[in-house]
């Protein structure tokens, strides 16, 4: 059986890996204390969709390595000397249970998904010709 071509960023494993723990963690945050609104529950709904928006943007990037690579370098590292965007959820799920807003299993297995979401962008950003749009 043969794999379908993919056509888009959202056929990409790794996209739809990031945007369902994305999901997930804008279900669960809608359960934490409303005076976390504009602190905690903004930071981790920001960051977990910043994965998504940066693998769509460097799946538009695709005819230039370099431009491809930096943008899959956002959504490992981030911008501007921010921790990666990945890497900076994994940090609000660890507020999250330590505050008592998440438990300690579900925050584990967010955690983990990220950390194949990491995997998966770090083999990408390291081999990325099979990527890129050949001219």
């Amino acid at each position: 059986m043969e794999k379908e071509p993919i056509k888009s960023h959202e056929d990409l494993e790794v996209y739809k890996m990031a945007f369902d723990v994305a999901m997930n963690i804008f279900e669960l945050s809608k359960k934490f204390p409303v005076e976390e609104r504009y602190s905690l529950t903004d930071q981790i709904r920001r960051s977990s969709r910043s994965v998504c928006a940066n693998l769509a943007e460097a799946w538009r990037k695709r005819r230039y390595e370099a431009a491809f690579i930096a943008k899959l370098n956002d959504s490992v590292r981030g911008a501007c000397r921010r921790q990666a965007e990945a890497a900076e959820t994994q940090t609000w799920l660890k507020f999250a249970v330590k505050c008592g807003y998440l438990d300690v299993n579900t925050a584990r297995e967010l955690y983990a998904t990220y950390n194949r979401v990491l995997g998966t962008l770090v083999t990408i950003i390291n081999n990325p010709s099979p990527w890129l749009i050949k001219r």
